[in-house]
């Protein structure tokens, strides 16, 4: 199975730790979505898989109008072979949720909402430059659940100087309340070039407090196990039987095709992104051109992607898979390599496959990184 991801460049206001924003009253709206379907004609044979999700993300793709969206969907169905049963998530701001929209998006198909929430408290919304509201960002999950939306999810973040640890705690605690089958949790990034590293800089605001992102994170992870969730990934939190189709496909390695400005592909052997400018885009495709780069990944590319995306989640890294598709010397090097880790208890051995405990989830990364093959 594989997957569908539509990128869509718009968003009404930038939040400022965000370097990447595309005003709808600037954009051309139409020519964007024109140039997506255009795209998909060209690409439809990238995959020979049946599609099992599709994902509208980037921007803010609730801003399309509904006939836009129809048309998108519609032309997915016809261009690739989905599934009747596919996992259509659209992401959403709380501030674009009304009862008419929710009702139109799902009777074209739309099956999950991603809610871009981040926090419950306004002080927080207002510090990260959020557009809604605190009392907007309850509303629209209670109507997205009236409108019969069960497949939801909710993204949070931790970390920000203005969210205390009791705050962050009534975030998570008002999840749970609402029933929310999936959360993402993300600590708060400063990425170079925006004007959060900006203010930062020049003191404007406080940096980022690292100890107090690892303690929101292991708070995190002791009260969502209490409330039930599966913690399926470094980021991602699931009751049982809800955890996100098309997510997961990536952390599993499995296919998936990226349209629009900056989208990225996948196919097992290669990479490829298309181009991040959107007028060029749109030009390009307009000449019947997709304008991308491709990486064709070596043996050893495509064993670090696996270790990369494979450890971050519950089941962990396979080394029976590792010495199926890559030898059995690769698989006793990443095992001897997993030493130290399995010595300090960052690292557990079950059924053959390195899984990361509590405390190895902090240093994901850096611990992948110390098993990559050079």
């Amino acid at each position: 199975m594989a997957g569908i991801y539509i990128h869509i460049p718009f968003c009404r206001k930038a939040c400022h730790y965000c370097n990447f924003h595309f005003s709808t009253t600037t954009g051309n709206m139409p020519a964007m979505v024109q140039a997506i379907i255009k795209e998909a004609q060209l690409r439809k044979d990238y995959l020979y898989e049946d599609i099992s999700t599709i994902y509208f993300g980037g921007g803010t793709p609730s801003l399309l109008p509904i006939a836009d969206l129809q048309l998108q969907v519609d032309s997915m169905r016809e261009l690739f072979k989905v599934d009747d049963d596919a996992e259509i998530t659209l992401e959403t701001n709380p501030d674009d949720i009304t009862a008419e929209k929710l009702a139109a998006w799902k009777a074209i198909g739309i099956n999950r909402l991603s809610i871009g929430i981040q926090s419950f408290f306004e002080e927080d919304l207002q510090w990260m430059n959020r557009a809604h509201t605190a009392e907007q960002a309850l509303q629209s999950i209670q109507l997205a659940q009236e409108a019969g939306f069960d497949n939801i999810t909710i993204d949070l973040i931790y970390g920000t100087p203005t969210l205390t640890d009791e705050q962050w705690q009534h975030n998570v605690q008002i999840a749970i309340s609402l029933n929310i089958p999936h959360l993402s949790c993300y600590a708060l990034t400063v990425e170079p070039k925006t004007a959060l590293e900006k203010m930062i800089a020049t003191n404007k605001i406080a940096n980022v407090d690292a100890e107090k992102q690892s303690r929101h994170f292991e708070l995190l992870m002791q009260w969502l196990n209490e409330a039930g969730y599966e913690h399926y990934e470094i980021s991602n939190f699931a009751k049982p039987g809800m955890r996100s189709r098309h997510n997961s496909s990536y952390w599993q390695g499995k296919h998936y095709i990226g349209l629009g400005p900056a989208a990225h592909s996948f196919n097992g052997g290669s990479r490829q992104w298309n181009i991040a400018n959107n007028a060029l885009y749109i030009q390009s495709l307009e000449n019947s051109a997709v304008p991308f780069e491709i990486e064709v990944l070596t043996p050893a590319q495509q064993l670090n992607e696996y270790i990369m995306t494979s450890l971050r989640t519950m089941e962990g890294l396979s080394l029976q898979r590792i010495q199926q598709h890559w030898g059995l010397a690769e698989a006793e090097r990443v095992k001897n390599g997993a030493f130290v880790f399995l010595s300090n208890g960052q690292v557990i051995l079950i059924n053959n496959s390195l899984v990361l405990t509590n405390s190895g989830r902090l240093f994901a990364d850096g611990i992948a990184a110390e098993l990559f093959a050079a």
